[in-house]
Protein backbone atom coordinates (compact mmCIF):
# COMPACT_ATOMS: atom_id res chain seq x y z
CA UNK A 1 0.00 0.00 0.00
CA UNK A 2 1.28 3.48 -0.87
CA UNK A 3 -0.22 6.71 0.39
CA UNK A 4 0.53 10.14 -1.11
CA UNK A 5 -0.57 12.78 1.40
CA UNK A 6 0.45 16.41 1.13
CA UNK A 7 1.93 16.12 4.62
CA UNK A 8 2.85 13.06 6.68
CA UNK A 9 3.15 13.68 10.43
CA UNK A 10 5.18 11.29 12.58
CA UNK A 11 3.89 11.31 16.15
CA UNK A 12 0.45 11.30 17.77
CA UNK A 13 1.18 13.47 20.79
CA UNK A 14 -0.05 17.01 21.32
CA UNK A 15 2.36 18.57 18.79
CA UNK A 16 1.52 16.02 16.09
CA UNK A 17 -2.25 16.22 16.58
CA UNK A 18 -2.23 20.03 16.75
CA UNK A 19 -0.20 20.06 13.52
CA UNK A 20 -2.70 17.69 11.89
CA UNK A 21 -5.61 19.87 13.01
CA UNK A 22 -4.21 23.17 11.70
CA UNK A 23 -2.88 21.63 8.48
CA UNK A 24 -6.21 19.97 7.70
CA UNK A 25 -8.04 23.16 8.59
CA UNK A 26 -6.09 25.05 5.93
CA UNK A 27 -6.95 22.40 3.33
CA UNK A 28 -3.92 20.08 3.29
CA UNK A 29 -4.32 16.33 2.85
CA UNK A 30 -2.78 15.04 6.08
CA UNK A 31 -1.82 11.60 7.34
CA UNK A 32 -0.55 11.16 10.89
CA UNK A 33 1.21 7.95 11.92
CA UNK A 34 1.67 6.93 15.55
CA UNK A 35 3.38 3.80 16.86
CA UNK A 36 0.83 3.43 19.67
CA UNK A 37 -2.44 5.20 20.36
CA UNK A 38 -3.14 8.92 20.12
CA UNK A 39 -1.80 10.62 23.26
CA UNK A 40 -0.27 7.36 24.50
CA UNK A 41 2.81 9.19 25.82
CA UNK A 42 3.38 12.41 27.74
CA UNK A 43 0.35 14.08 26.15
CA UNK A 44 -1.95 11.93 28.30
CA UNK A 45 -0.77 11.91 31.90
CA UNK A 46 0.83 15.33 32.29
CA UNK A 47 -0.30 18.13 34.60
CA UNK A 48 -2.45 19.79 31.92
CA UNK A 49 -0.98 23.24 32.55
CA UNK A 50 -1.26 26.06 30.01
CA UNK A 51 1.52 28.26 31.27
CA UNK A 52 2.75 31.36 29.45
CA UNK A 53 4.33 32.09 32.85
CA UNK A 54 6.81 29.26 32.19
CA UNK A 55 9.13 31.56 30.28
CA UNK A 56 12.25 30.50 32.16
CA UNK A 57 14.10 27.66 30.38
CA UNK A 58 15.13 24.47 32.16
CA UNK A 59 18.73 25.50 31.57
CA UNK A 60 19.18 28.31 34.10
CA UNK A 61 21.94 29.40 36.49
CA UNK A 62 22.06 26.98 39.41
CA UNK A 63 20.14 24.24 37.60
CA UNK A 64 23.21 22.07 37.10
CA UNK A 65 24.36 22.47 40.70
CA UNK A 66 20.87 21.57 41.97
CA UNK A 67 20.79 18.58 39.66
CA UNK A 68 24.12 17.27 40.91
CA UNK A 69 22.92 17.64 44.50
CA UNK A 70 19.59 15.95 43.82
CA UNK A 71 21.26 13.03 42.01
CA UNK A 72 22.21 11.64 45.43
CA UNK A 73 18.59 11.68 46.62
CA UNK A 74 16.37 8.84 45.28
CA UNK A 75 13.24 10.95 45.92
CA UNK A 76 14.54 14.21 44.42
CA UNK A 77 12.79 16.23 41.68
CA UNK A 78 15.71 15.64 39.27
CA UNK A 79 17.77 12.51 38.61
CA UNK A 80 20.27 11.41 35.99
CA UNK A 81 20.84 7.68 35.76
CA UNK A 82 24.62 7.10 35.53
CA UNK A 83 25.45 5.37 32.25
CA UNK A 84 28.04 5.44 29.50
CA UNK A 85 26.17 7.29 26.77
CA UNK A 86 28.00 9.71 24.46
CA UNK A 87 24.75 11.45 23.44
CA UNK A 88 23.88 12.09 27.10
CA UNK A 89 27.38 13.37 27.89
CA UNK A 90 27.21 15.69 24.89
CA UNK A 91 23.78 16.89 26.04
CA UNK A 92 25.04 17.59 29.55
CA UNK A 93 27.98 19.61 28.23
CA UNK A 94 25.60 21.73 26.15
CA UNK A 95 23.19 22.03 29.07
CA UNK A 96 25.97 23.33 31.32
CA UNK A 97 26.98 25.86 28.67
CA UNK A 98 23.37 27.12 28.45
CA UNK A 99 23.02 27.65 32.22
CA UNK A 100 23.98 31.31 32.10
CA UNK A 101 22.08 34.51 32.86
CA UNK A 102 22.77 35.77 29.34
CA UNK A 103 21.22 32.69 27.76
CA UNK A 104 18.23 32.85 30.10
CA UNK A 105 17.55 36.48 29.15
CA UNK A 106 17.75 35.55 25.47
CA UNK A 107 15.35 32.64 25.98
CA UNK A 108 12.65 34.33 28.08
CA UNK A 109 11.17 36.45 25.23
CA UNK A 110 11.10 33.39 22.96
CA UNK A 111 9.24 31.22 25.46
CA UNK A 112 7.01 34.16 26.48
CA UNK A 113 5.88 34.80 22.91
CA UNK A 114 5.30 31.10 22.25
CA UNK A 115 3.36 30.73 25.50
CA UNK A 116 1.16 33.76 25.03
CA UNK A 117 0.34 32.88 21.41
CA UNK A 118 -0.45 29.30 22.38
CA UNK A 119 -2.65 30.35 25.27
CA UNK A 120 -4.74 32.45 22.86
CA UNK A 121 -5.13 29.43 20.58
CA UNK A 122 -6.07 27.24 23.56
CA UNK A 123 -8.70 29.79 24.52
CA UNK A 124 -10.19 29.69 21.00
CA UNK A 125 -10.17 25.88 20.91
CA UNK A 126 -11.89 25.69 24.31
CA UNK A 127 -14.51 28.26 23.31
CA UNK A 128 -15.48 26.07 20.35
CA UNK A 129 -16.00 23.04 22.63
CA UNK A 130 -17.31 24.31 25.99
CA UNK A 131 -17.10 21.73 28.77
CA UNK A 132 -15.36 19.13 26.61
CA UNK A 133 -12.16 18.86 28.62
CA UNK A 134 -12.34 21.02 31.73
CA UNK A 135 -10.50 24.05 30.40
CA UNK A 136 -10.22 26.66 33.17
CA UNK A 137 -8.50 30.01 32.66
CA UNK A 138 -8.19 30.82 36.36
CA UNK A 139 -4.45 31.24 36.72
CA UNK A 140 -1.71 29.36 38.53
CA UNK A 141 -0.28 29.61 42.04
CA UNK A 142 3.37 28.84 42.76
CA UNK A 143 3.59 27.89 46.47
CA UNK A 144 6.64 28.09 48.75
CA UNK A 145 7.13 26.72 52.26
CA UNK A 146 10.72 27.82 52.97
CA UNK A 147 12.18 31.33 53.21
CA UNK A 148 14.90 30.46 50.70
CA UNK A 149 12.41 29.04 48.21
CA UNK A 150 10.03 32.00 48.55
CA UNK A 151 12.91 34.46 48.07
CA UNK A 152 13.98 32.60 44.93
CA UNK A 153 10.39 32.63 43.66
CA UNK A 154 10.10 36.39 44.17
CA UNK A 155 13.41 36.89 42.37
CA UNK A 156 12.20 34.84 39.37
CA UNK A 157 8.88 36.71 39.39
CA UNK A 158 10.74 40.03 39.31
CA UNK A 159 12.80 38.84 36.33
CA UNK A 160 9.67 37.70 34.49
CA UNK A 161 8.04 41.08 35.22
CA UNK A 162 10.89 42.75 33.33
CA UNK A 163 9.70 40.84 30.25
CA UNK A 164 6.01 41.59 30.70
CA UNK A 165 4.89 38.33 32.36
CA UNK A 166 2.12 39.30 34.78
CA UNK A 167 2.42 38.04 38.36
CA UNK A 168 1.57 38.96 41.93
CA UNK A 169 3.27 38.07 45.21
CA UNK A 170 0.87 36.76 47.88
CA UNK A 171 1.72 36.39 51.56
CA UNK A 172 0.46 33.39 53.51
CA UNK A 173 -2.77 35.07 54.68
CA UNK A 174 -3.74 36.27 51.20
CA UNK A 175 -2.92 32.84 49.77
CA UNK A 176 -5.08 30.95 52.29
CA UNK A 177 -7.95 33.39 51.75
CA UNK A 178 -7.86 32.40 48.09
CA UNK A 179 -7.14 28.70 48.66
CA UNK A 180 -8.29 27.43 52.09
CA UNK A 181 -6.74 23.99 51.48
CA UNK A 182 -3.21 25.44 51.79
CA UNK A 183 -1.47 24.44 55.04
CA UNK A 184 -0.69 27.12 57.66
CA UNK A 185 3.08 26.69 57.34
CA UNK A 186 3.16 27.62 53.64
CA UNK A 187 4.78 31.06 53.59
CA UNK A 188 3.29 32.47 50.39
CA UNK A 189 2.92 32.17 46.66
CA UNK A 190 3.40 33.85 43.30
CA UNK A 191 0.15 34.19 41.36
CA UNK A 192 0.26 34.01 37.55
CA UNK A 193 -3.21 35.18 36.47
CA UNK A 194 -2.87 34.48 32.74
CA UNK A 195 -2.26 30.73 33.07
CA UNK A 196 -4.88 28.02 32.63
CA UNK A 197 -5.32 24.25 32.91
CA UNK A 198 -7.24 21.38 31.31
CA UNK A 199 -7.60 17.60 31.42
CA UNK A 200 -5.03 16.50 28.83
CA UNK A 201 -6.48 13.11 27.84
CA UNK A 202 -9.88 14.66 27.15
CA UNK A 203 -8.31 17.56 25.27
CA UNK A 204 -6.36 15.18 23.03
CA UNK A 205 -9.42 13.04 22.29
CA UNK A 206 -11.45 16.12 21.41
CA UNK A 207 -8.77 17.63 19.16
CA UNK A 208 -8.18 14.30 17.38
CA UNK A 209 -11.91 14.15 16.59
CA UNK A 210 -11.78 17.69 15.24
CA UNK A 211 -8.72 16.93 13.12
CA UNK A 212 -10.47 13.91 11.60
CA UNK A 213 -13.60 15.99 11.01
CA UNK A 214 -11.41 18.37 8.97
CA UNK A 215 -10.23 15.40 6.86
CA UNK A 216 -7.00 14.34 8.58
CA UNK A 217 -6.22 10.60 8.61
CA UNK A 218 -4.89 9.47 12.01
CA UNK A 219 -3.24 6.07 11.57
CA UNK A 220 -2.42 4.50 14.95
CA UNK A 221 -0.29 1.42 15.69
CA UNK A 222 1.87 2.31 12.72
CA UNK A 223 5.62 2.40 13.28
CA UNK A 224 8.09 4.21 11.06
CA UNK A 225 10.78 1.80 9.85
CA UNK A 226 12.92 4.13 7.77
CA UNK A 227 13.15 6.66 4.96
CA UNK A 228 14.32 7.07 1.41
CA UNK A 229 15.76 10.37 0.27
CA UNK A 230 16.77 11.90 -3.02
CA UNK A 231 18.93 14.99 -2.99
CA UNK A 232 17.46 17.38 -0.45
CA UNK A 233 14.06 15.66 -0.15
CA UNK A 234 12.50 12.82 1.78
CA UNK A 235 10.85 10.76 -0.96
CA UNK A 236 9.46 7.77 0.92
CA UNK A 237 8.55 6.87 4.49
CA UNK A 238 8.47 3.13 5.21
CA UNK A 239 6.07 2.02 7.94
CA UNK A 240 4.72 -1.22 9.35
CA UNK A 241 1.50 -0.57 7.39
CA UNK A 242 2.94 0.27 4.01
CA UNK A 243 4.91 3.08 2.42
CA UNK A 244 4.03 6.75 2.11
CA UNK A 245 5.34 9.18 -0.50
CA UNK A 246 4.36 12.52 1.05
CA UNK A 247 5.01 15.98 -0.27
CA UNK A 248 6.30 17.02 3.18
CA UNK A 249 7.15 15.28 6.44
CA UNK A 250 6.71 16.58 9.99
CA UNK A 251 8.78 14.91 12.70
CA UNK A 252 6.87 15.35 15.96
CA UNK A 253 7.70 12.11 17.74
CA UNK A 254 8.51 13.61 21.13
CA UNK A 255 11.15 11.69 23.06
CA UNK A 256 11.56 9.30 20.11
CA UNK A 257 12.36 12.08 17.63
CA UNK A 258 16.14 11.68 17.92
CA UNK A 259 15.95 7.95 17.24
CA UNK A 260 13.64 8.41 14.24
CA UNK A 261 15.86 11.18 12.84
CA UNK A 262 19.01 9.01 12.78
CA UNK A 263 17.87 7.28 9.61
CA UNK A 264 17.81 10.72 8.00
CA UNK A 265 21.37 11.36 9.23
CA UNK A 266 20.10 14.07 11.54
CA UNK A 267 21.33 14.48 15.09
CA UNK A 268 18.69 15.92 17.37
CA UNK A 269 20.09 16.79 20.82
CA UNK A 270 17.01 15.53 22.63
CA UNK A 271 17.11 13.46 25.82
CA UNK A 272 14.11 11.67 27.28
CA UNK A 273 13.21 12.82 30.81
CA UNK A 274 10.75 10.60 32.60
CA UNK A 275 7.99 12.19 34.63
CA UNK A 276 5.32 10.68 36.86
CA UNK A 277 1.79 11.59 37.77
CA UNK A 278 -0.60 10.33 40.39
CA UNK A 279 -4.31 10.97 39.96
CA UNK A 280 -6.54 10.73 43.03
CA UNK A 281 -10.13 11.41 44.06
CA UNK A 282 -11.87 12.09 47.34
CA UNK A 283 -12.91 8.91 49.25
CA UNK A 284 -16.63 7.95 49.01
CA UNK A 285 -17.21 8.52 52.73
CA UNK A 286 -15.40 11.87 52.86
CA UNK A 287 -16.35 15.41 51.91
CA UNK A 288 -16.61 16.02 48.16
CA UNK A 289 -14.18 18.95 48.24
CA UNK A 290 -10.64 17.89 47.37
CA UNK A 291 -7.56 20.06 47.17
CA UNK A 292 -7.31 23.47 45.51
CA UNK A 293 -9.80 25.03 43.13
CA UNK A 294 -7.08 26.23 40.76
CA UNK A 295 -3.83 24.72 39.54
CA UNK A 296 -0.71 24.98 41.67
CA UNK A 297 3.00 24.35 41.54
CA UNK A 298 4.71 23.36 44.77
CA UNK A 299 7.88 25.38 44.40
CA UNK A 300 10.51 23.55 46.41
CA UNK A 301 9.18 20.08 45.52
CA UNK A 302 8.75 20.83 41.79
CA UNK A 303 5.33 19.15 41.85
CA UNK A 304 2.25 20.33 39.94
CA UNK A 305 -1.23 19.94 41.42
CA UNK A 306 -4.13 20.24 38.98
CA UNK A 307 -7.88 19.83 39.53
CA UNK A 308 -9.36 17.91 36.60
CA UNK A 309 -12.66 16.49 35.35
CA UNK A 310 -13.36 12.80 34.84
CA UNK A 311 -15.28 13.30 31.60
CA UNK A 312 -16.95 15.85 29.31
CA UNK A 313 -19.67 18.04 30.74
CA UNK A 314 -20.19 19.30 34.31
CA UNK A 315 -17.54 18.42 36.89
CA UNK A 316 -18.19 15.21 38.82
CA UNK A 317 -19.39 15.24 42.45
CA UNK A 318 -16.01 13.95 43.59
CA UNK A 319 -13.33 15.88 41.75
CA UNK A 320 -10.11 14.39 40.46
CA UNK A 321 -6.77 15.83 41.45
CA UNK A 322 -3.53 15.13 39.58
CA UNK A 323 -0.05 15.41 41.08
CA UNK A 324 2.77 15.44 38.55
CA UNK A 325 6.50 15.84 38.90
CA UNK A 326 10.11 14.62 38.68
CA UNK A 327 12.59 14.81 35.83
CA UNK A 328 14.36 11.46 35.58
CA UNK A 329 16.89 11.20 32.76
CA UNK A 330 17.24 7.46 32.31
CA UNK A 331 16.90 7.07 28.54
CA UNK A 332 13.87 5.44 26.94
CA UNK A 333 13.04 3.69 30.20
CA UNK A 334 9.39 3.09 31.12
CA UNK A 335 9.91 1.42 34.49
CA UNK A 336 8.02 2.90 37.45
CA UNK A 337 10.00 3.93 40.50
CA UNK A 338 7.42 3.55 43.27
CA UNK A 339 9.56 5.55 45.67
CA UNK A 340 9.38 8.58 43.37
CA UNK A 341 5.62 8.18 42.96
CA UNK A 342 5.20 8.12 46.74
CA UNK A 343 7.40 11.19 47.11
CA UNK A 344 5.09 13.18 44.82
CA UNK A 345 2.02 12.63 47.01
CA UNK A 346 4.01 13.17 50.22
CA UNK A 347 5.14 16.50 48.81
CA UNK A 348 1.51 17.44 48.21
CA UNK A 349 0.67 16.71 51.84
CA UNK A 350 3.35 19.14 53.05
CA UNK A 351 1.62 22.00 51.23
CA UNK A 352 -2.09 21.04 51.25
CA UNK A 353 -4.61 19.73 53.79
CA UNK A 354 -7.21 17.05 53.12
CA UNK A 355 -5.02 14.52 51.29
CA UNK A 356 -4.77 11.87 54.01
CA UNK A 357 -7.32 9.33 52.72
CA UNK A 358 -7.50 9.95 48.99
CA UNK A 359 -8.23 7.12 46.57
CA UNK A 360 -5.69 6.53 43.81
CA UNK A 361 -7.25 6.48 40.33
CA UNK A 362 -4.11 6.11 38.23
CA UNK A 363 -0.32 6.02 38.42
CA UNK A 364 1.32 7.11 35.18
CA UNK A 365 4.74 7.79 33.72
CA UNK A 366 5.83 9.29 30.43
CA UNK A 367 8.89 10.63 28.66
CA UNK A 368 9.37 14.36 28.02
CA UNK A 369 11.72 15.41 25.16
CA UNK A 370 14.33 17.87 26.46
CA UNK A 371 16.84 19.96 24.51
CA UNK A 372 19.99 21.21 26.29
CA UNK A 373 19.06 24.90 26.11
CA UNK A 374 15.41 24.48 27.15
CA UNK A 375 13.95 25.72 23.84
CA UNK A 376 12.05 23.47 21.43
CA UNK A 377 13.20 22.75 17.88
CA UNK A 378 10.76 24.09 15.29
CA UNK A 379 11.73 24.47 11.65
CA UNK A 380 13.35 22.86 8.64
CA UNK A 381 16.82 21.31 9.01
CA UNK A 382 19.40 22.73 6.59
CA UNK A 383 19.91 19.49 4.63
CA UNK A 384 16.27 18.56 3.85
CA UNK A 385 13.84 20.94 2.16
CA UNK A 386 10.62 19.03 2.79
CA UNK A 387 11.14 18.04 6.45
CA UNK A 388 9.88 20.06 9.43
CA UNK A 389 11.09 19.18 12.92
CA UNK A 390 8.76 20.03 15.82
CA UNK A 391 10.11 18.47 19.00
CA UNK A 392 11.95 19.11 22.26
CA UNK A 393 9.20 20.85 24.24
CA UNK A 394 10.27 19.33 27.58
CA UNK A 395 7.58 19.91 30.24
CA UNK A 396 5.51 22.48 28.29
CA UNK A 397 4.36 20.42 25.30
CA UNK A 398 0.70 20.62 26.30
CA UNK A 399 1.05 24.35 26.79
CA UNK A 400 2.85 25.02 23.49
CA UNK A 401 1.13 22.38 21.35
CA UNK A 402 -1.34 24.68 19.54
CA UNK A 403 1.18 27.37 18.57
CA UNK A 404 3.65 24.71 17.44
CA UNK A 405 0.97 23.09 15.29
CA UNK A 406 0.02 26.48 13.86
CA UNK A 407 3.66 27.28 13.01
CA UNK A 408 4.10 23.86 11.37
CA UNK A 409 1.01 24.48 9.23
CA UNK A 410 2.33 27.89 8.20
CA UNK A 411 5.74 26.48 7.27
CA UNK A 412 4.23 23.60 5.31
CA UNK A 413 1.85 25.98 3.53
CA UNK A 414 4.63 28.33 2.46
CA UNK A 415 3.37 31.14 4.68
CA UNK A 416 5.46 33.44 6.83
CA UNK A 417 5.46 32.03 10.38
CA UNK A 418 3.60 34.08 12.97
CA UNK A 419 6.64 34.12 15.25
CA UNK A 420 10.38 34.40 14.69
CA UNK A 421 11.73 30.83 14.43
CA UNK A 422 15.41 31.79 14.27
CA UNK A 423 16.06 30.94 17.97
CA UNK A 424 14.36 27.55 17.48
CA UNK A 425 16.30 26.31 14.44
CA UNK A 426 18.01 22.93 14.67
CA UNK A 427 21.40 24.20 13.54
CA UNK A 428 21.74 26.43 16.62
CA UNK A 429 23.35 23.40 18.26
Amino acid sequence: MTDRPDVLIIGGGVVGVCSAYYLAKQGAQVTLVEQGDIAAGSSYGNAGLIVPSHSLPLAAPGALASGLKWMLDPESPFYIKPRLDFALLNWLVRFAAACTERQVRRSIPVLRDLGQASRALHQALAAAAPGAYGYAADGLLMLYNTPQGFAGGREEAHLLSEFGVANEVLDGAALREREPSVRPDVLGAISFPNDAHLTPGLFMADLARRAEAQGACLRTHTEVLGFETSGRRVTRVRTTRGDDTPGQVVLAAGAWSAAVARDLRLRLPIQAAKGYSLTVKAPPDGPPALGPASAMLLGEARVAVTPMVAGPGPAPDRPILRFAGTLEMAGLDFSINQRRVGAILRAGRTYLDGLENVETVEIWRGLRPCTPDGLPIIGRPPALDNLIVAAGHATVGMSLGPITGKLVAQLAGGQAPALNLEPLRLDRF
